[in-house]
């Protein structure tokens, strides 16, 4: 694809999603093109009349129309692919409102560190726009078992952003893939999102490979993007619970050593247990089938995952030092 020399590519994956890019995509366009940045929408196929909206309402929105959905990962990973030349991409989901120079801070930061492999803005609620979005926040982190919670979100509390988290940027263990900028070369190079997770965490595995290869990741907060959150999947939905269980285990077993992922297995089957009984005292049962479900494809799809690392990166993460069951559930800690 034909760069123009730009510095980066904000990608928007987009599967009949006519409604979303009705809503938001106008002030994508208007609040990111410029001479640094393209914004590309990557269409899975769509039949509802995505692109032709595009063409008419965004023409300066390059579309790479792929011809079946690939979901999210395989997406992403085409589209990556075919935008080799851009020194750096930035995965943006449909669902989320940009503001006026919301880029600049992001591009500048990413120039000025090179040790830095990964980067997001602040992500605000785009319901209630003064608290923090649930799956993003300032930044994720991961506790000693592999929970991953959130500058700003600790399970399901949220809090009110008030500036808490304002300053420099702060290092974090994952970005959040609603607005996830990462190096080109260096998502290629990782092999880009695990198209087995089909959906959920997938940016979290990619985010600990880019600590493993020696990368920071950071959270800027003098950028700040609105996130509608749950598009595909409400929270407490059975399969969104399949899939945050299932990815939480695999993420686990494919980046520890095995020694180790031993033990933190054992644990989470332990707590895992925990949440199904919980499911099941308040006769929420297709919730607990889902933590089976994921419990029993878990110890199926490991077999796909032969190369482990012999180095346990996870125990050096922002969190990593924290168990957020005891601080939440006992200590009964909020923030």
């Amino acid at each position: 694809m034909n760069t123009d020399n730009k510095k980066i590519a904000v990608i928007i994956l987009n599967w009949n999603g006519l409604d979303l890019l009705k809503r938001f995509l106008p002030d994508a366009a208007r609040f990111t093109i410029c001479a640094d940045a393209d914004l590309i929408v990557a269409d899975n196929g769509s039949t509802d009349g995505s692109i032709q909206y595009i063409e008419t309402a965004c023409p300066d929105v390059r579309v790479l129309a792929f011809p079946e959905n690939l979901g999210f990962a395989a997406g992403y990973n085409r589209a990556i692919g075919l935008c080799a030349d851009y020194p750096c991409v930035l995965l943006l989901n449909s669902d989320v409102l940009v503001t006026e120079g919301w880029l600049s801070p992001l591009l500048s930061y990413m120039e000025a560190h090179p040790s830095c492999g990964a980067l997001q803005p602040k992500i605000r609620s785009f319901r209630q726009p003064e608290y923090f979005e649930y799956a993003g926040a300032a930044g994720g982190l991961l506790d000693r078992n592999g929970y991953p919670f959130c500058r700003g979100r600790l399970f399901s509390v949220v809090e009110k952003d008030e500036g808490q988290y304002d300053g420099a940027p702060a290092p974090v263990a994952w970005a959040s893939g609603a607005a996830l900028m990462v190096r080109t070369a260096l998502y290629r190079s990782l092999g880009g999102l695990d198209p087995d997770f089909f959906a959920h965490m997938e940016e979290i595995d990619l985010c600990v490979r880019i600590h493993a290869a020696g990368y920071s990741i950071v959270c800027v907060p003098d950028s700040t993007v609105y996130h509608v959150g749950g598009a595909s999947l409400a929270q407490g939905n059975p399969k969104k619970t399949y899939l945050n269980f299932r990815n939480n285990l695999l993420l686990l077993h494919k980046n520890l050593p095995p020694r180790r992922g031993w033990r933190v297995l054992f644990r989470r089957r332990l707590y895992d247990a925990l949440a199904w009984a919980m499911f099941m005292l308040k006769a929420d049962f297709r919730n607990a089938a889902a933590i089976l479900r994921a419990h029993r494809d878990f110890r199926r799809m490991r077999r796909n995952y032969t190369s482990l690392p012999d180095t346990d990166t996870l125990a050096s993460l922002p969190g990593a030092s924290r168990n957020i069951i005891i601080d939440h559930f006992i200590k009964r800690m909020k923030k």
